[in-house]
């Protein structure tokens, strides 16, 4: 009986996480955070998303050519090194025996073929309107001709996929928020739905990071003329780890924790927005923190609370009952470590920090 009750739980959660993804098939989510990585520089990130891909049914030719046409985007140095792990990639998979599918190489274009017209066709559908770059005209030629015209021509992968690539890209380009939003627009000219597009906030978050999630969030919201999403301060998990969840001490925090052990007694906390710790009081050892990343508080009891912000250290006396944990609006990171530590030191977790205590600091 147990055991129905216990795969019953995991098929119902199964079906929770699919259910998320109504639009957005298999291999359209592993495009988005590949894509995305790519533009990123995550190569660690990649070549997970590569697998995954392939085991949710991309094939080779479909991700070279995303990677290959994402150097219109993000650069040859990205793209070159994107491919690379592609290589990395697919010899491991070979070796392990796992499965991975050539895929159809693009059809031969016609000897009669006119880039220079296909793409300002292609352009003006993505676009909605005909667009000429006076300003610059070989940049004008070169996205006409050679974007939209060589490599929108290739038919291994949809108008509708490259837009879901494009945008998962730029989504991950800090400061390019007038091209994300419009590809916005264009993908939904090029086969893209609207439902398809606000499912790629959500592979983003969950796949790989806050802050391009945001970013995508925010530039879809003016789009679709929706309401702004509330502005959060991400951090970069490829500068400092998010690290595990941190499960063995969930029951002391509100909200979720994360810890990545650095070595050499020294660990990485990871709060997100809102989460902070019980108060608690470090017996016989000082407790050190260093904020790394995004913004929080620390608080003694019977004192105001000190605002921390990377580069802020802070030593806890021995016995100070204390927390510490995120502002509201910001994810953020410490490290902590321990020193003047004493023969029978140890933590005393104590009660939760209410919300009219936490609802205090600003």
């Amino acid at each position: 009986m147990k055991k129905l009750i216990i795969m019953a739980t995991v098929l119902f959660m199964s079906l929770q996480i699919k259910a998320q993804y109504m639009a957005l098939t298999t291999r359209q989510q592993a495009l988005v955070a590949i894509a995305a990585c790519e533009a990123k520089g995550n190569i660690d990130g990649l070549k997970k998303a590569l697998d995954e891909g392939f085991d949710g049914g991309l094939t080779i030719s479909e991700v070279k050519e995303a990677l290959s046409q994402l150097y219109a985007y993000t650069g040859f140095p990205r793209s070159l090194n994107a491919l690379g792990a592609l290589q990395q990639v697919i010899k491991e998979r070979t070796e392990a025996g796992k499965k991975t599918e050539a895929g159809r190489d693009a059809d031969p274009l016609p000897k009669n073929y006119d880039a220079l017209k296909q793409g300002t066709e292609v352009q003006t559908k993505l676009s909605g309107r005909p667009f000429n770059y006076e300003f610059a005209p070989q940049t004008d030629y070169y996205l006409k001709a050679h974007l939209f015209g060589d490599i929108f021509a290739r038919n291994n992968l949809s108008f509708a996929d490259r837009e879901i690539v494009t945008v998962s890209a730029i989504s991950a380009l800090p400061g390019c928020e007038p091209q994300l939003m419009a590809h916005i627009s264009g993908a939904r000219n090029m086969g893209v739905t609207d439902a398809q597009l606000h499912e790629i906030p959500l592979v983003l978050q969950q796949r790989v990071g806050e802050a391009e999630a945001n970013r995508a969030k925010k530039m879809m919201a003016q789009v679709f003329n929706e309401p702004q999403p509330a502005a959060v301060e991400t951090v970069d998990f490829n500068v400092w780890p998010k690290g595990n969840p941190n499960d063995a001490y969930a029951q002391y925090f509100i909200g979720n924790s994360y810890l990545a052990d650095m070595g050499g007694g020294i660990f990485n906390v990871t709060f997100e927005p809102g989460c902070r710790n019980n108060w608690h009081v470090h017996h016989k050892q000082v407790q050190v923190l260093i904020c790394v990343a995004g913004r929080g508080w620390y608080q003694e009891w019977g004192k105001e609370p000190v605002e921390m912000t990377p580069g802020t250290i802070i030593a806890i006396p021995a016995e100070a009952k204390h927390w510490h944990g995120a502002a509201r609006d910001s994810w953020f990171q410490h490290l902590t470590y321990h020193k003047d530590v004493q023969p029978g030191a140890s933590n005393e977790w104590l009660e939760p920090v209410t919300d009219d205590v936490y609802n205090k600091v600003k």
